[in-house]
């Protein structure tokens, strides 16, 4: 039902376009001046029919569980909750489902089957007056949008009205998103250095995050010193970025200025096939191919290497950050001046002197962005640090032994049953919070750059 009451505003919204400008075409072909085109009078039928009815439809949908819910709890008999806490009221309304969606497991109570029974007409009503409420409120907007057709209506600034509002309104949402993740994250720090001392934390040389969580379990008292987590995260960084930046910029170097049209027609295109691989990807050919060719190699060589290696897994991160260091580079020196390119080359200078000395000078803003913004992307890097690096943390910079990074130990921690009340779990959000700390240090910094020598070239 949900997909008709869509379809029942796709068509509506159509309908009015195409009503709006017909009606504003019959208005021109009187002779009357339009204000507007006759296109925007069929957009602003469109946008005011699809917009508000399109909110409806997705606050129906977010509210409809919620409401059902509620009605069917409180058609249950009188004392069934009696004695119980949040969590087996939770278990019946989840059997009272079960049941209605047809899984069956024992013998339910008569209360619970009539539930559920209950619960399925609820559903069916709601999906039922879902479609028929989106027809009635298209349809008056539809009116009222045929209404405002006239010589002397504003189309164009009631459109212009119309996308503003929608551009503020996801510009306002990704500021109060960014505000709730940032207040989440330092919510929960705070929580987690009431426990832990910030000292500990901060200049700690040791993670063993492994600390009892039942009373009846046991377990190490647990250490949160997060250095050897962050260096081994700069370690992978920097193996990553070693493999990627010079052969991000050679191959954009290349492709900009001496590859032929026909190689560069096909070669770019190639190479960024590498930024649609999935991650995961990346992490079985980590794991499967360059970790056993490293240790192969090792072992001729007399060298102690371990079976997940840092080397591994930055230098499969690098290969895969090649195409974004790529394409940030091509783009910085495709946005060079012509006059510079074309000066250079009138005073005798070759096209290599003309790429060393002129066009990689004036594009350095973008690329370097591009390398900064690339080493964020790498320590946000999860799955491939989970499948070839490791999961020990070691205060060490060997990249042929086992280290761990950030998003890994988050990953760590979070998995299992976890509760939002110990250090074990509320040390996931302080690595988060301090990630995020690294990662904005980093754009600011790249944002600095680009803007101080951006401003040489202009």
């Amino acid at each position: 039902m949900t997909t008709l009451a869509f379809a029942v505003l796709l068509v509506v919204s159509i309908f009015g376009y195409v009503w709006n400008r017909q009606a504003a075409t019959s208005i021109r072909n009187r002779g009357e001046r339009l204000h507007s085109l006759t296109g925007f009078h069929g957009f602003y039928s469109v946008l005011l029919i699809a917009v508000p009815v399109f909110v409806f439809i997705l606050l129906w949908i977010a509210l409809r569980g919620w409401v059902i819910d509620g009605m069917v709890v409180r058609g249950l008999p009188d004392g069934t909750f009696d004695g119980m806490d949040s969590g087996a009221a939770a278990l019946v309304l989840s059997e009272i489902k079960s049941v209605a969606s047809g899984r069956v497991f024992g013998t339910p109570s008569d209360a619970v089957i009539a539930a559920a029974d209950r619960l399925n007409n609820l559903r069916s009503a709601a999906s039922l007056y879902l479609v028929l409420a989106t027809a009635v409120l298209s349809v008056a907007l539809l009116w009222i949008a045929r209404r405002s057709v006239s010589a002397e209506f504003r189309a164009r600034q009631g459109v212009e009205g119309i996308v503003l509002g929608l551009m503020i309104f996801c510009s306002v949402v990704a500021v109060f998103t960014t505000i709730g993740i940032v207040a989440s994250l330092m919510f929960e720090t705070y929580k987690f250095l009431s426990i832990v001392p910030l000292a500990d934390f901060l200049f700690g040389t040791n993670w063993e995050p492994q600390i009892p969580i039942r009373a009846d379990q046991i377990a190490a008292e647990g250490a949160f010193g997060w250095l050897p987590v962050m260096l081994g995260t700069i370690v992978i960084t920097v193996i990553a970025m070693f493999v990627a930046v010079p052969v991000g910029l050679m191959s954009a170097i290349y492709l900009n200025e001496f590859a032929p049209r026909s190689v560069r027609a096909v070669a770019k295109p190639v190479l960024e096939v590498l930024a649609g691989v999935p991650t995961v990807v990346y992490g079985f050919f980590a794991i499967l191919t360059v970790a056993p060719a490293i240790r192969s190699f090792g072992e001729g060589l007399g060298l102690p290497i371990a079976p997940n290696t840092a080397l591994a897994a930055g230098g499969v991160m690098g290969i895969m950050l090649i195409p974004f260091i790529s394409s940030f580079a091509d783009d910085a020196l495709s946005a060079v001046p012509r006059s510079l390119r074309d000066g250079a080359l009138a005073l005798g200078a070759t096209r290599a002197e003309t790429m060393l000395n002129v066009l990689f000078p004036a594009a350095i803003p973008g690329i370097v962005g591009g390398v900064l913004l690339a080493v964020s992307r790498a320590v946000g890097e999860t799955m491939i640090v989970v499948m070839a690096a490791g999961l020990i943390a070691k205060m060490t910079i060997n990249p042929l032994d086992s280290v761990t990074t950030v998003t890994v130990q988050i990953v760590t921690l979070l998995i299992g049953d976890t509760a939002f009340d110990n250090p074990k779990t509320l040390a996931a959000f302080a690595l988060g919070m301090m990630l995020f700390i690294v990662t904005l240090i980093i754009n600011i910094f790249a944002l600095r750059i680009v803007r101080k020598y951006r401003e040489i070239y202009d």
